[in-house]
């Protein structure tokens, strides 16, 4: 069993539980805490930016500042994907959605309430 220890907190890693939660220091499929400490900070405004930089010229629409946790952006990004027929994932708190859907993605997070606007040229 090989375990991996971070210098500030504890235990971060275990071959026998997996990844740790850094507050609650329980496996994170189990962590209670998960929830409230998940959440990204935002300022309140949803930007949605398109983006071609490390991808060989393809664009790809970004969504970011939405104070959701994993699962709740794991399911809107679901949503936005079907909405706009293209793929996409979400790392780091980010949603990307594979093509040009600017104005389509905005439209479609006012109307799940959120304040988004445009970002970028």
């Amino acid at each position: 069993m090989q375990k991996r220890r971070n210098s500030n907190s504890g235990l971060v890693y275990s071959t026998d539980r997996g990844k740790m939660c850094p507050t609650c220091g329980q496996p994170t499929s189990t962590c209670q805490c998960r929830g409230a400490a998940d959440k990204a900070k935002g300022d309140g405004v949803v930007r949605v930016a398109r983006e071609t930089k490390g991808r060989k010229g393809k664009a790809v629409t970004i969504v970011t500042g939405l104070p959701l946790t994993t699962d709740e952006l794991q399911q809107l990004a679901k949503d936005l994907k079907a909405r706009c027929g293209a793929g996409g994932t979400v790392k780091d708190g980010v949603i990307e959605i594979q093509g040009e859907h600017r104005d389509t993605l905005v439209q479609e997070l006012a109307r799940h309430g959120y304040q988004a606007k445009r970002a970028g040229g």
